[in-house]
Formats: structure tokens, sequence, C-alpha cells
């Protein structure tokens, strides 16, 4: 028979399980630069042109759009240490899928696998974040996020240096598989082993975003589109309105990252002085100045400085949209997956949507659209602060969460 109890842990534990969780974000991000760098040696192995790659790559968002809810039921069942120990591995080890594929459907079978491993282990980390956010009391999901794009920042030069020299993509993602499996696996063991209390019901396997997170998941929608954007589109930007070299329209995404993972890496300390609504707000004011920078500049150093506000401005939303989930209802995994499964979607949207645009009139339409969704972050901030008046206020030197105990 079970019992309820309360388990403490002490502030070193928790801060010790924010560092393993930290390095955990790094791995997961290791693993997209590693399979990023490597995709045209992909193609040319799945013997496949440049439309049907981009079908078979939307295999890898919806495989995680489909898997996201299954997360909060496997942790759940299985406790937050374990899941996230079997979750990341399974991460890992499908990094060497894609390269072994030889045609067109295996390539497609591949990354759906690739991806809804990928969603999964995202849901699960992101939920511990949120907790363990919640048990020191300060935000520190803003810098996880940072770890996750300074991993993929290392991955992708891996995967360059890979490349560079010649090496089969089935033997680099075998080596960055086996390396990076044992680096998450090992970090999950300082992780804080957090179970649901005996009368919590189990989430289903599957169900539909609550609507918490639809609010909240369109304020990430904003940024996310953005980013995915900037990302496909900066360089192209350059290239063809602005007539730049090749060299420096590329050096404008890489500063756009940059950016990016910079502001993660420090944005925990203007949300712990603002508060998430004013930084999300503030963030989305920078978004639409950059945005209108990229629209009305004609100028190269003028352009790029627009990408690199609008990078600025957007860094810290995701993060602080997931952190808002897990505070929006009884069951964090639930509402961060159905938050995650929107931010996908606007991921997998957003360039496409973009070049059709463009097609249609031009670039500058295109992100004049782009500078418009920016300015949602202004307008709907307000959702962020969901949750926030149950957050407790953790002054002592110990944090509790309760679980079963046999």
């Amino acid at each position: 028979m079970s019992e309820v109890v309360e388990v403490v842990y002490d502030r070193h534990e928790v801060k010790r399980s924010r560092y393993a969780v930290a390095a955990v974000f790094a791995v997961h991000g290791a693993v997209t630069g590693s399979f990023a760098t490597r995709v045209p040696w992909i193609q040319d192995h799945a013997h496949v042109a440049a439309g049907w790659l981009g079908f078979a790559l939307a295999f890898g968002a919806f495989g995680a759009s489909c898997s996201m809810p299954l997360a909060g039921w496997i942790t759940h069942r299985f406790g937050s240490r374990t899941a996230l120990r079997g979750l990341i591995a399974l991460w890992t080890m499908s990094l060497v899928l894609p390269s072994l594929a030889p045609n067109l459907i295996t390539l497609c079978l591949a990354m759906f696998t690739y991806g809804a491993s990928a969603g999964m282990a995202d849901v699960a980390m992101n939920a511990l974040g949120v907790e363990i956010e919640r048990l020191l009391d300060r935000s520190i999901m803003s810098s996880l996020h940072g770890m996750w794009s300074a991993g993929a920042l290392i991955g992708s030069a891996g995967g360059t240096l890979a490349a560079h020299l010649g090496s089969d993509a089935r033997v680099h993602h075998l080596i960055a598989a086996v390396v990076l499996t044992v680096l998450g696996v090992t970090a999950c063991h300082w992780v804080l082993d957090i179970r649901p209390g005996v009368e919590e019901e189990a989430p289903p396997r599957f169900t539909l975003p609550p609507k918490s997170a639809l609010l909240i998941g369109a304020v990430g929608f904003c940024a996310v589109f953005a980013e995915g954007a900037s990302l496909d589109w900066s360089a192209v930007f350059l290239k063809d309105q602005l007539d730049t070299s090749a060299g420096l329209a590329a050096a404008s995404t890489t500063g756009f990252m940059l950016t990016m993972a910079v502001a993660r890496l420090v944005g925990d300390a203007v949300v712990n002085r603002f508060g998430s609504v004013r930084t999300v707000r503030a963030g989305g004011a920078l978004s639409v100045c950059g945005g209108l920078l990229i629209v009305l500049a004609e100028n190269p150093a003028l352009t790029m400085g627009g990408f690199a506000l609008l990078g600025l401005g957007i860094a810290v939303v995701v993060p602080l949209c997931f952190a808002a989930a897990g505070r929006s209802g009884p069951n964090p995994s639930q509402a961060i997956a159905g938050v995650a499964t929107i931010t996908y979607t606007s991921g997998l949207v957003a360039p496409s949507l973009i070049g059709g645009v463009a097609q249609a009139t031009s670039l500058v339409v295109s992100f004049c659209l782009v500078t418009v969704l920016a300015g949602g972050l202004v307008v709907f901030a307000g959702v962020l602060r969901a949750g926030d008046r149950d957050r407790p206020k953790v002054s002592r030197p110990s944090a509790a969460v309760s679980g079963p105990r046999p």
C-alpha cells in the first residue's frame, strides 16, 4: 500500500539538478546541430531532389507533433529521471537513422522517428526545467534554452568539420550519437526524480492541448514564426534584396543565431528583475524595431542590425512560454506538450509561408508579416502571467515536492 509523503530536496540538490538539466538541453541541441550540417550528404545518399527533401524533412516536425502528448504519460508512469534518461537516449541514438536511409520512403520514416523522439525528449526536459524553476523560485528557462542553442552551435561546428574532411555521415553520426548518449544519460543521474502523488491521475496518452496552452502557444507561435523566417530567409533577403555577397549574407544568419544564444544565456537576469510579461513586451518592441529596419533599410549593415534586434527580441519568448504553460494547470507536461506542438507547427509553416508570400509579392512584404506578428508579442504578452499567483515563494534553504513512497 502506498502513502503520500513529503519528499524534501535541499537547495544544493535542486541546483545540481539544474546544471544536469542544462547539460541535457545542450546534448539535445547538439543532436540537432549535428544533423543539420549533414543534410546535403543525406540528400545525396537518399537520391532525392530538393523539393522531395523538404517533404521528407517535414516528417520530422510531423513526428514531433504526434509524439509530444505521449511524453506526459511516460513521465507520469516512470518518474522524471527514468523518463528523461530513456527519452534523451532514444533521441541521441535516432541521429543515426536519417543518414542510413537509401531512398525517399525510408528517409521519411527515419525523419518521423527522429522527430518523434526529439519531441518527447523536448517535453520531458522542459517539464523538469519548469519544476526546478518552481523550486528555486526564479527564472532559469531562458538559460536552459541558451544551453540548447550553445549545444546546437557546438554540434554544427563538429558537423561542419566532418563535412570539410569528407567524412561519411553514417560514421560521423554514429560516433556523435554514442558520445552524446553517454553524456546525456550520465547527466540524467543528477536530475531530480520527481514522481506524481498517489492520488494524481495519469494524463491520457494522446489529447488535445488544453485551452490555456492554446493562448500561451499563440504567443510562442509569433516568436517561432519570426525565428524560422529569419533563419531560413535572412541570407536570401540580403543577397536578393540588397545584392550582397554570399559570405556577408551568411554572416547575417550566423549573427542572428549568436544573438539569440547570448540573449537566452543572460535572459534569466532580466526576467527575474522585470518579470516575464514586461520582458516579452519589451522584446516584442525590439522585434518590431528590428522588423522595420529589415523592411525599410536599404543598407546591409542596418538590415543585419535589424535581424540582430529581431533575434534579441524573440530569444526568451519560447522559454517563457514553456514556463508559463508549466504553471498554468495541474499537469505541466500536458500543457508544455500543447505549447510545444503549436510552436513546432509555427516553425514548420513559417519558411514555406514566407516563400509563398515572397513568390506572390516580395520578400519585403513577407517580412512585413513577420513584423506584424512580432507586434503580437506586445499585445498578447499578458497571457504569460498564467499561474504566477500560484507559484510558491521559496526562501528557505530547501524546497519540497510531494510524491508517493511505498
